[in-house]
């Protein structure tokens, strides 16, 4: 299902979550200095260590602002200060709530160029992706190598003018899996087939296991203009709302509104 003018505007989670329920938040990475300077300061001192690391200051203010909102948007949720807050990564690098929230809430984040996804859920195991569309010259070569037969054969086919798109819906698919597995790269690209052609409703089917096809749901997200993401979870969500984050008022309460559900196919 494409939701790609049913996103709604927000300062703070509108609510607290509940079992099953996912928001997944948009947010601008090219925000003001001022705003990623009220971020620095809630974040660790590993992360700030990790955010001086960065060569180019542009990845730097991507890293401290994705983080930093991460952090305000979990604690928002969970009722305390963002600087309370700890995490402890899975065997490849999956990050999760630890200390007195550890599995409270359950989270992923993705970004591309100056767009960050942040998805929170209330106990639900998931993974989100995003991918700014550009042209890609080397796509269909990437497909034969990467992606499953059928995918690459179904990319080659399709007409030029959405060769890029298609490509970008079929690589945020697969990543979105694998995010959602927590099994970084340990699963081969080509051990799953996704659904991603122009109108093709969203599908995943995993090779020779009807099971694990079953266990999982995936979710069609396109953010804005020149971006397009998706979302897994395990099951299917009681509910999957979708907001953009508004800078202005980042620590007030949400605009009185109604955040859209995605069904899950």
């Amino acid at each position: 299902m494409n939701v790609a003018a049913r996103w709604r505007d927000a300062a703070a989670p509108p609510a607290r979550l509940s079992a099953g329920e996912v928001d997944v938040w948009s947010v601008a990475l090219d925000g003001s200095p001022e705003y990623a300077g009220d971020l620095q300061v809630t974040l660790s001192a590993d992360e700030r260590d990790r955010a001086a690391r960065f060569h180019f200051d542009r990845d730097r203010r991507r890293y401290i602002r994705a983080r930093g909102v991460l952090r305000r948007l979990l604690a928002a949720y969970l009722g305390t200060d963002a600087r309370e807050l700890t995490f402890h990564y899975g065997a490849h690098g999956k990050p999760a709530l630890s200390g007195r929230f550890e599995g409270a809430l359950t989270f992923n984040v993705s970004h591309s160029h100056e767009l960050a996804l942040i998805a929170i859920g209330g106990r639900v195991e998931m993974g989100v992706d995003v991918e700014a569309v550009r042209a890609m010259d080397d796509g269909e070569d990437i497909a034969s190598r990467f992606f499953s037969p059928r995918e690459a054969a179904q990319l080659g086919a399709l007409p030029a003018a959405v060769r890029s798109a298609a490509f970008f819906a079929c690589w945020t698919r697969k990543e979105a899996y694998l995010k959602a597995l927590g099994s970084g790269l340990a699963k081969p690209l080509d051990g799953f087939d996704v659904a991603f052609a122009p109108g093709e409703t969203p599908a995943l089917v995993v090779h020779g296991d009807a099971r694990e096809t079953a266990r999982w749901s995936i979710y069609e997200l396109a953010p804005g203009a020149g971006y397009t993401g998706a979302l897994v979870t395990e099951g299917r969500a009681v509910a999957v709302r979708c907001w953009h984050l508004t800078e202005t008022h980042a620590d007030s309460g949400a605009r009185e509104n109604d955040p859209i559900t995605m069904e899950a196919v």
